[in-house]
């Protein structure tokens, strides 16, 4: 379908439009889309945990790999280095838990349309009944 609207001899404006068959409307709470827009809040978790995990691993190799004289330094180490491992596993372990990825909410939103509302199903019981008659 094209229509043309002049305004003058010169200007000339075309618009063409192509026609949808059906359309689907989704409700999203404000919850949703903060999520979709942000990121899951447990993403958090997952920031702190890799930080933890990384100064953890820096403290083991430096026991590994230097001689340290003072036993009060290398009790410290120690403590970081377990301190680091048990606390980035802790955040790991919530991150996976309340992990709510953009791909679940999408497919939260789209299970609250059931099969009556399917554009693809009434479009087909629409023909078979007019196949009918």
């Amino acid at each position: 379908m094209d229509k043309s609207i002049t305004s003058g001899e010169e200007d000339k404006l075309i618009i063409q439009r192509g026609k949808i068959n059906s359309l689907i409307v989704y409700d999203v709470t404000e919850d949703e889309l903060n999520i979709l827009e942000k990121g899951s809040p447990a993403s958090i978790f997952l920031n702190f945990s890799i930080l933890t995990l990384s100064v953890a691993v820096a403290f083991l190799i430096a026991l590994f790999t230097t001689s340290i004289e003072s036993n009060r330094i290398f009790t410290i180490f120690v403590i970081f280095t377990i301190l680091g491992f048990l606390s980035g596993l802790i955040l790991l372990i919530l991150w996976k838990i309340n992990n709510k990825s953009g791909k679940d909410i999408v497919k939260k939103i789209r299970e609250r349309v059931t099969d009556n509302c399917d554009p693809d199903n009434r479009l087909k019981e629409l023909f078979r009944s007019a196949c009918r008659h």
